[in-house]
């Protein structure tokens, strides 16, 4: 036995149509062929897809792995993968939200993101094949030549080939400045690239024709530092101007990483010998262009974290109902039965309630900034477009942090609920808390995305972000303020908006006196603004809710979730703030050499 994974469609509805409005906003935004007639056959086909050809596999193929060949360098994925993919690739899901005029269905972004999470849920390993092939696809939308464009846009939205993102290299992680990779201009305009990445997800497979390959390097004459980085196109099978593939690239998997989790997806070590490569974009500005790239695929990879909560909260409640032991603290609740289900134990349902709180609050925020993207790629209103995007900026780490880090909570809350039998491999609960720690590492890691937060998205841009959603949250406070129905969300949502705004104050302040009290603040800020944020979607959704033509038990059902999430997630800021108030001293105080005393 496995675990196993249903669709939740019922609460995607109620996010994409009653909270967030989303059938409206494309119509406004001209995206016509985004009805809701089209997105809920696009839900109804991708739940399909996900529950019968993917979620079956997920069990099998963590236990089979990929594997490979030392000989050739090759990589096979588990049985059933292959297939899956043709399957995808023939429902033409590969191209949804991709540009028209390659051969994509040009549906909107946020499309994508829900097809994300259902591919996400039912198979991690899997999803990951082309989750990084849509972030080639974006980045050489946004920064490719024309000809680049129309040679290798076409074969990936297509499915014929997959894309990887070359960023890591065994001695160079974050600091990209110190990367080794370099790249040599030819005599015929292309690129001798040459060095070695780890890392790489999907750098080798079975699963397409050919791989295209997105890298940074440096070119002879480079500037020092990030400032001297160049990003280049580089082909498993080279790929001429003309669209012909040729011979093999001196491009190969020299080996598997060996992890704890997502098993099934190919986690490679890809060396570069003179592989033949095209530069992406401006020389020297590569790191611009692997952006646009790599704040999809963070966005990407916190909807991962909602798709392994979602999974591990629907196995957990179903074991909880059916798991007989004990009895209700106040009596018997079956006394027909030798013992009650253990979902009558108060601690039992306060790691339901953890879960299902914030799952449920994360994918409004997460569907919320993928609308947001949709509306800065397509709005006719310049204005529109600015505000949006500086929202995507602000929300992107936030979403990508805090969501997979909830992930790695509600996994473990998920396997407690199992107790012994959560060890157990058959039962797929400890899988899925193995997969959800990669979530909180690629695409940068928490600790990256906090200091994002608070620097580049906070102090740097004046808290151009922050100011905005403290903007849509007093808006939302003064609608609803004679709205007796939601006092009781509404005072304290009120409360916490002006304590993030004095707070977030009081660490800027302290700044020019301390350089290091942004960095020492970074963590418990990402939090305490996380589950601030956090509230203002449940309040939302209670709102939505009571508007709703939902069922009086659903309506219940989501003021019950939100009542727990304000006395018992939202109290979490607490404990962030005091942190917050103590400054850096306590961090810094300690010479390096005395962390080894004892």
């Amino acid at each position: 036995m496995s675990s196993s994974y249903s669709a939740p469609l019922t609460d995607i509805r109620f996010v994409l149509y009653d909270v967030l409005g989303a059938d409206a906003v494309f119509e406004k935004l001209g995206l016509t062929e985004a009805s809701r007639d089209m997105l809920d056959a696009v839900l109804d086909e991708a739940a399909r897809f996900s529950e019968t050809m993917l979620a079956p596999l997920n069990g099998p193929a963590d236990e089979e792995g990929c594997s490979y060949d030392k000989t050739t360098g090759a990589v096979t994925t588990p049985a059933g993968f292959k297939q899956a993919y043709q399957h995808y690739v023939e429902g033409g899901w590969t191209g949804l939200s991709a540009p028209v005029e390659y051969g994509g269905q040009g549906l909107p972004y946020t499309v994508g993101t829900l097809l994300n999470e259902l591919l996400t849920a039912s198979n991690l390993s899997w999803s990951n094949y082309p989750l990084l092939t849509h972030g080639v696809v974006e980045a050489l939308t946004q920064h490719g030549e024309d000809w680049q464009k129309e040679v290798f846009l076409k074969p990936l939205i297509a499915g014929r080939w997959g894309g990887t993102m070359c960023l890591t290299e065994p001695h160079c992680g974050t600091d990209l400045g110190l990367l080794k990779t370099r790249a040599k201009p030819n005599a015929d305009g292309s690129y001798s690239v040459t060095g070695t990445k780890i890392f790489i997800t999907g750098g080798e497979h079975d699963l397409t024709e050919n791989i295209v390959h997105l890298v940074l390097a440096k070119l002879p004459d480079a500037p020092a530092g990030a400032k001297g980085i160049s990003l280049f196109v580089v082909p498993k099978f080279k790929v001429s101007r003309d669209g012909v593939m040729g011979e093999r690239n001196a491009v190969h998997c020299g080996a598997l990483e060996h992890k704890m989790g997502i098993k099934a997806s190919a986690t490679c070590v890809m060396n570069f010998d003179d592989a033949q490569g095209y530069l992406v974009g401006q020389a020297n500005k590569g790191l611009y262009a692997m952006f646009t790239m790599m704040n999809t695929a963070r966005l990407g990879v916190g909807v991962q974290g909602i798709g392994l909560s979602e999974r591990a909260y629907q196995n957990a409640v179903s074991y909880a109902r059916e798991r007989l032991q004990s009895r209700s603290p106040g009596g018997a609740k079956y006394p027909d039965k030798p013992a009650d289900p253990i979902i009558v134990q108060p601690d039992v349902r306060r790691m339901l309630l953890n879960i299902k709180s914030l799952l449920e609050g994360s994918r409004v925020l997460a569907l919320f900034a993928a609308l947001m993207v949709d509306v800065s790629q397509h709005s006719k209103d310049p204005e529109e477009r600015q505000r949006a995007d500086t929202l995507v900026a602000f929300l992107t780490p936030i979403s990508k942090a805090c969501q997979t880090e909830w992930s790695v909570a509600n996994t473990y809350d998920a396997q407690q609920c199992y107790g012994g039998h959560g060890y157990i491999r058959e039962n797929g609960m400890e899988q899925l808390v193995r997969d959800a720690r990669i979530t909180t590492l690629y695409e940068g890691t928490t600790g990256i995305q906090a200091l994002d937060l608070i620097g580049r998205k906070t102090a740097q841009s004046q808290g151009a972000g922050i100011k905005l959603f403290l903007g849509m949250i007093e808006a939302f406070c003064e609608q609803n303020a004679d709205n007796a129905a939601l006092a009781e969300f509404i005072d304290p949502l009120r409360q916490k908006a002006e304590e993030w705004s004095e707070l977030t104050l009081k660490i800027m302040q302290r700044v020019p006196q301390n350089p290091d009290e942004l960095g020492a603040a970074s963590y418990d800020y990402l939090f305490y603004s996380g589950y601030i944020v956090l509230a203002y979607w449940w309040a939302r959704s209670v709102a939505a809710a009571d508007a709703s033509s939902h069922s009086d038990a659903f309506k219940r059902t989501k003021r019950d979730t939100a009542r727990y999430y304000y006395a018992r997630i939202l109290t979490r800021t607490l404990t962030h703030k005091a942190i917050l108030d103590s400054g850096a001293e306590l961090l810094m105080a300690m010479d390096e050499e005395r962390f080894d005393a004892r």
